[in-house]
């Protein structure tokens, strides 16, 4: 196993040891190197990432802040999170799908989200589809849990891909749908912060954390794919 001391996020005074991409935190605990030292990061890392989701605000919340994360960092979407929430109704879809051209340039004004005509405009749109898919499928959650992959354990973050085949199909068949915003990596991402899979590195003190979550987790009932 490759072992090295590294300095982390430019910090000075204390060094962290890093194994396969796992970093012993100034609390002691291992856990995947993304989050760093900020403090919010490491709190969504070891609460939120990778644990089950089936509430469908929250499954289309997640793929809306995926979108906008597009070319910037998650950590600047991360602390935009509650902007986002206020801005666009708590991401309810019913709301969201009747906004009008008043309300993107209204959105357009707020400092506190992206402010992004494109993806503001695809949250809106993405909102109308999904009340097209729920009619569909009867539950968004069954739609989406149906195309979670089989079980792989990561050694380490380069072995973790960028996307997979369920996140191409997945994205494909949402862009079949006219969804935007919606690329392979981007479904990648989605999958891997709602639980579809399980991306904790296998040295990442979390990862048998999320594992038992998503044992006991009901999925919603699974549909053919159309």
């Amino acid at each position: 196993m490759f072992e090295r001391t590294v300095r982390v996020y430019g910090e000075t005074h204390q060094e962290r040891r890093m194994s396969d991409q796992i970093i012993s935190g100034l609390d002691g605990i291992d856990r995947c190197w993304w989050p760093g030292d900020h403090e919010d990061y490491i709190a969504y890392h070891d609460l939120e990432w990778g644990r089950p989701v089936a509430n469908e605000f929250r499954l289309f919340e997640k793929i809306c802040l995926e979108g906008f994360q597009a070319g910037l960092s998650w950590l600047t979407i991360l602390r935009k999170r509650e902007a986002f929430r206020s801005s666009f109704e708590g991401f309810n879809p019913e709301i969201v799908a009747n906004f009008k051209a008043r309300d993107v340039e209204r959105l357009l004004q707020n400092k506190g989200i992206v402010r992004h005509r494109g993806k503001i405009e695809s949250v809106i749109n993405n909102a109308q589809k999904f009340l097209e898919l729920k009619k569909e499928f009867d539950s968004f959650s069954s739609y989406i849990w149906a195309w979670e992959p089989k079980k792989i354990t990561h050694k380490s973050s380069n072995s973790v891909p960028a996307s997979t085949n369920e996140s191409i199909a997945l994205s494909k068949d949402l862009k079949k749908r006219g969804w935007s915003f919606v690329g392979p990596t981007t479904m990648y991402a989605f999958m891997q912060s709602v639980g579809l899979v399980n991306d904790h590195l296998l040295s990442c003190k979390f990862r048998a954390d999320v594992e038992e979550e998503l044992h006991s987790f009901k999925r919603p009932i699974r549909k053919e794919l159309l």
